[in-house]
């Protein structure tokens, strides 16, 4: 049961009119605090972002700890009024977007007995979900559910395109090893193999590259590879994308003409 359908008929007027401006984002009111709590959302993670910023800390810390405290202070209040506002505040406590929303305001609480815990609280960027009531964007959910369908159908392309890619990295980093050796930096398979993913993933982070002609042949074969291998998992899930938007498209045909699939 949604928290809309928590409320009774017989309830109080107060709670029917904080239930109509809190959970009903149809009415103007509705409507203007689900928006106001999007900005105070936004508002008190931007906080939390410059909080980690030292320099930005020294000079305006106890600023961003006020206002960190004012926003737990709202939405510790918004939490409750949502409680009260419904017949079985259970339901809401545990029901996903009852979850995040304490899991939103207890982590600077417990920055009074835990330091740094205070940064937990940009888990509140999880209540911008609501944007989807607030915006009307349900309907877009259909487009999600074509992307999961054509996922889970090159899921198990994919699964074994990535054991192989696996295991050339594997192979990559062990040959480079055997050929570079630990005078140029290739001190061990491991870090072998992490210079072949970064390489074959055309990241070149640069820290570790070989010395010798024939290493510097191989790392070229590995990077004109890694180019070819971007493609490979991209081409397989389009084609399943298409398969999957394609039977989505014939779905909706078939209930305008009133035929069941």
């Amino acid at each position: 049961m949604t928290p809309e359908n928590m409320i009774q008929p017989h309830a109080t007027m107060w709670r029917a009119k904080l239930y109509d401006i809190i959970f009903e984002a149809e009415t103007p009111a509705g409507k203007w605090f689900d928006i106001i709590l999007l900005w105070a959302i936004l508002g008190s993670v931007f906080v939390v972002l410059m909080e980690s910023v030292s320099g930005f800390r020294a000079e305006h810390g106890d600023m961003l700890r006020n206002v960190e405290w004012l926003f737990t202070i709202l939405f510790t209040a918004e939490y409750v009024v949502r409680c009260l506002c419904i017949k079985k505040p259970l339901r809401y406590t545990f029901s996903f977007l009852g979850v995040i929303d304490f899991l939103a305001i207890i982590p600077t609480y417990l920055s009074l007995f835990m330091v740094g815990a205070q940064s937990l609280v940009v888990i509140r960027a999880l209540r911008l979900l609501r944007v989807f009531r607030v915006l009307k964007l349900g309907r877009y959910l259909g487009e999600f559910e074509v992307l999961l369908k054509a996922f889970k159908a090159s899921k198990n392309k994919i699964t074994v395109f990535l054991a192989v890619i696996v295991t050339l990295t594997v192979i990559m980093g062990t040959v480079m090893y055997l050929v570079e050796g630990e005078e140029h930096g290739f001190t061990s398979i491991p870090k072998s193999i992490y210079w072949a993913i970064v390489t074959m993933t055309t990241v070149g982070y640069g820290d570790i590259a070989p010395q010798t002609i024939l290493g510097q042949f191989l790392a070229s074969l590995i990077m004109v590879l890694g180019y070819a291998i971007i493609v490979v998992p991209t081409g397989i899930f389009s084609v399943e994308l298409s398969r999957a938007a394609t039977h989505s498209q014939d779905a909706v045909f078939c209930r305008h003409c009133g035929e069941k699939l």
